[in-house]
């Protein structure tokens, strides 16, 4: 069935889909992102995604790592988990910015299928709130040393002062970033910078350093602290989430957009690094001082740091500022990102929509329970764990993009994300991310000895490389798409090759979508959007899966 570009006539039913006719709030939360709200220029978007990693557990994972491994070994690891992410996160990124989508649409039309993504979308999910907890447990340190706060009252205000920042989404975080950006870089950086300058030797002691193994450079170490990196592998989602609204690229915006895709893309690691390898350098500076528990608090490290090139009065305060708008800035991500990944799921699997605020508190419960429980004293042993599931994940994604779309042509080039277009599950990213994750977690706690257990997240990524075009083979590709055509005459696609700006109304809710977020709907002769197809629980909208021949 064709359906032209027109307006459908009003249908009779009516689902939950109702509800999210506010997208300004609601932030395209399942959907593509229309080019009619995609106004902001390239470098404003990759700005704001930016922003968004301005958190301080950075340097808490450089300090632990440096202090138990010795800064050699820590910056090889940060060197080595670095690297794998920028590559992985290039075509993530590229997909994300090309076509308007978040990293949970891309995942299902890439080796996951349409309800096989829940499971990606719950481990991301997990990120937010896990990274959420982190971030607020170093306010609630820099609470209690400015304000003299009790740690689980910290606790409650992080969680809490970040709604309604959130609620607004794109729009709100995108000036928020920009403003608070300036400030965050300075006070970062002054301090380190003064303390090179006044203090030559301090960059000595930095490099000799050895840690509390005191075995030199070693492959275990090295790979053990890669292992707690690549815990944020899965930065990658929440960068896309503001890539999603990139405009589209042209011509004339080519370098530009080019230029913004991998510096707010993959080229967050970079900064990321950095920031790793200064709280290995500010944790050396203090250890002396503070002993080695306090000296992976970001709080005591910037204390230290400002302690030596400003008066006393100033340096509390100082530093309490830094770490609230680090958490503020990276927070406000998290409880976004994270209820777009739990919506996501939620209404596939339940096909009711209850709006993504609904999502905001959960992550955040989710997050205070993880404060509360004081998960900042086994930090690297929760992130050795998470990073495995993340490392598989991310591989696989990232693999079928490379390897099965451009080099195999097994998997469609164009993402798909519309119920009724994918498969249920596609067996090529499900077994592919399930063996990985499994065969590499049973690594980390020592399933095939002592010896092999710093080799988990190596296992994780060389098994999702492997797998993911090897089932894409074994399956010759056939259980990506369910149908090639989605009933809609209008080309996907316009002659730039960006997803097209035609609107149509869906017959369900009666509002307006551009073409890529719609397909013709199966008993109406008319169209339908994605949200409605993902709430109609009987599957009377849904298109009926086409033969091969077809």
């Amino acid at each position: 069935m064709d359906t032209k570009p027109r307006l459908s006539t009003p249908g009779t039913a009516r689902t939950a889909a109702d509800q999210a006719v506010k997208e300004t709030l609601e932030d395209y939360t399942l959907r593509f992102a229309p080019r009619s709200y995609r106004r902001w220029t390239p470098m404003v978007v990759a700005t704001t995604a930016l922003g968004g990693i301005a958190y301080m557990a950075d340097f808490s994972i450089g300090a632990g790592i440096g202090l138990t491994h010795g800064t050699g070994n820590a910056l090889v690891a940060i060197a080595v988990a670095a690297v794998v992410i920028f590559v992985t996160g290039i075509p993530l990124a590229y997909y994300g910015a090309r076509y308007n989508l978040d990293l949970d649409l891309i995942t299902r039309g890439s080796g996951f299928g349409y309800y096989g993504s829940v499971l990606t979308s719950v481990i991301f999910a997990s990120f937010t709130f896990i990274f959420f907890a982190l971030e607020g447990s170093i306010m609630a340190q820099g609470l209690k040393l400015g304000l003299h706060l009790p740690l689980w009252i910290g606790y409650l205000v992080s969680t809490f002062m970040v709604i309604p920042l959130v609620v607004y989404g794109m729009k709100a975080l995108s000036r928020l970033q920009v403003w608070t950006t300036p400030v965050w870089l300075v006070l970062m950086i002054a301090p380190l910078v003064y303390l090179i300058a006044e203090d030559p030797g301090s960059v000595d002691r930095f490099l000799a350093y050895a840690g509390t193994d005191g075995d030199g450079i070693s492959a275990a170490s090295v790979l053990l602290g890669a292992g707690v990196c690549l815990s944020l592998i899965a930065q990658i989602g929440e960068q896309i989430d503001y890539l999603r609204f990139m405009p589209p690229r042209t011509d004339a915006n080519r370098r530009t957009w080019w230029t913004a895709v991998l510096m707010a893309g993959p080229g967050w690691v970079v900064l990321g690094a950095l920031k790793q390898a200064i709280g290995v350098f500010l944790a050396v500076y203090i250890l002396a001082e503070v002993g080695p528990a306090a000296a992976t608090e970001p709080i005591q490290q910037f204390r230290g740091a400002f302690d030596a090139m400003m008066p006393s009065w100033l340096v509390v305060p100082l530093a309490v500022v830094l770490v609230v708008i680090s958490q503020i800035k990276i927070n406000v991500t998290n409880a976004y990102s994270g209820s777009l990944a739990w919506t996501n799921s939620f209404t596939r699997v339940t096909g009711h929509y209850p709006g993504r605020m609904v999502f905001v508190l959960v992550n955040l419960g989710f997050a205070l329970a993880l404060m509360e429980a004081d998960m900042f004293s086994f930090l690297n042993d929760i992130l050795g764990f998470y990073s495995n599931c993340a490392i598989a994940w991310v591989v696989t994604v990232a693999t079928d993009i490379g390897v099965n779309k451009y080099l195999l042509k097994l998997s469609p080039l164009q993402p798909e994300f519309r119920r009724g277009m994918l498969y249920a599950v596609n067996p090529v990213g499900v077994v592919s991310f399930v063996a990985a994750s499994g065969l590499s977690i049973a690594t980390y706690f020592h399933a095939f000895g002592d010896t092999l257990q710093p080799y988990s997240p190596v296992a994780a990524a060389v098994l999702a490389f492997v797998l993911t075009p090897l089932m894409a083979v074994v399956t010759k590709g056939r259980y990506y798409l369910r149908r090639a055509d989605d009933g809609i005459a209008e080309p996907l696609l316009d002659a730039d090759g960006n997803p097209s700006a035609v609107v149509l109304d869906c017959h369900v809710c009666l509002q307006p979508y551009e073409r890529p977020d719609l397909t013709a709907c199966r008993t109406h002769d008319a169209v339908v959007c994605s949200l409605c197809l993902s709430t109609d629980k009987i599957g009377d909208h849904v298109l009926p899966a086409q033969s091969p021949a077809a």
